[in-house]
């Protein structure tokens, strides 16, 4: 398929700035497959399209403050480290800005020296492999130097970062939130678990890669970016009881899709395991274990609308999208959200 498949226009203003007032207060669009039907909601009513035995499948990660501001050692340049992926203890990848110049041996400031960084190598698309060094944990020097990563198309700050991590995220590791997440309140989850819905948490550690514009016309020539995931025991449990007694496994969020579609077997089951994942899934590709998604609206010409076209088909999608922008819904990372059935 080529890239102008997956292009629309969007108007600017409905590109959300901020998040809903309330969480579960967003919009949501209900897309059923099966009936080619589109309904409106808000959040708090998914309740409603959920049944006793279904399994939510979540993302746990959390969105570390992984943009570094400093100096160039020697001659005080101005350079940006993104915080991309652990590769050990103090070493990490980055993408760096500007980084052309940035050699091995290079050396940076932050925090008025309380963090220093060094240059090992460079990597792939340009990226740094970078030691740091510090006294301390590098945690807490971290959360005192960095900032929180928003995505470029959100230009107004953000008063309260919590509102850009999910209710449930607690394995530091992401420099972007996975935002159909963001939707969740603990009353909803509360009332979810009451109705009988099991939840199950999985970890996708989610890079600056999710931004990253897909260039070759041909998509099947893109390249993957690769993120670190997690799936556990009781997860995999949890997902298949629910798949062996004829439920419904309900992805929130095409980073939960990932880790499914990654570790599921050929016999429809899921196997704890942990790794990177590179996994594409464009409109061709066969679901296995994955039967509903929550998601929000995605860029055009990105990977994420391929993958949700993939899952309902890119004409319905497209018919969604457009039906969307019509009625003023909020889009992309603080926007509203989608509910496919």
């Amino acid at each position: 398929m080529k890239l102008k498949d997956f292009w629309y226009e969007l108007p600017e203003h409905l590109i959300a700035q901020n998040p809903a007032e309330r969480r579960d207060m967003s919009r949501l669009l209900v897309v059923d497959r099966e009936k080619r039907s589109i309904e409106h909601r808000i959040f708090k009513d998914i309740s409603l399209y959920l049944e006793p035995g279904d399994c939510l499948v979540i993302n746990n990660t959390r969105v570390i403050p992984a943009r570094l501001l400093g100096k160039k050692e020697g001659t005080g340049g101005k350079i940006e480290f993104v915080l991309l992926k652990r590769i050990e203890k103090d070493v990490w990848e980055v993408i760096l800005k500007p980084g052309r110049r940035a050699k091995p041996g290079a050396r940076f400031t932050f925090g008025n020296g309380i963090l220093k960084a060094e240059i090992l190598k460079v990597v792939d698309e340009g990226n740094r492999i970078v030691k740091f060094y510090y006294d301390g944990v590098f945690e807490e020097i971290l959360d005192r130097v960095g900032i929180i990563p928003l995505p470029p198309y959100i230009q107004a700050d953000l008063k309260d970062k919590e509102r850009y991590q999910t209710i449930y995220s607690k394995i530091n590791g992401s420099a972007a939130a996975p935002t159909a997440g963001l939707h969740f309140t603990n009353e909803l989850f509360e009332e979810l678990k009451q109705k009988g819905v099991n939840i199950a948490e999985v970890t996708l550690h989610v890079g600056l890669g999710t931004f990253r514009p897909v260039k070759t016309q041909n998509i099947e020539e893109h390249h993957m970016h690769k993120e670190f995931f997690t799936i556990g025991e009781k997860a995999c449990s949890l997902i298949n009881e629910a798949k062996e007694n004829g439920k419904r496994v309900i992805a929130v969020g095409t980073t939960s899709v990932r880790v499914l579609e990654t570790t599921v077997d050929q016999n429809g089951r899921v196997r704890p395991a942990q790794g990177d994942t590179d996994i594409f899934i464009y409109p061709g590709y066969n679901f296995k274990i994955v039967d509903a998604l929550i998601t929000n609206f995605h860029l055009p010409e990105s990977t994420l609308i391929m993958l949700v076209s993939a899952f309902a088909g890119r004409d319905f999608i497209m018919e969604a999208y457009k039906e969307a922008i019509a009625k003023e819904y909020r889009f992309f990372s603080f926007g509203d959200a989608m509910l496919i059935l």
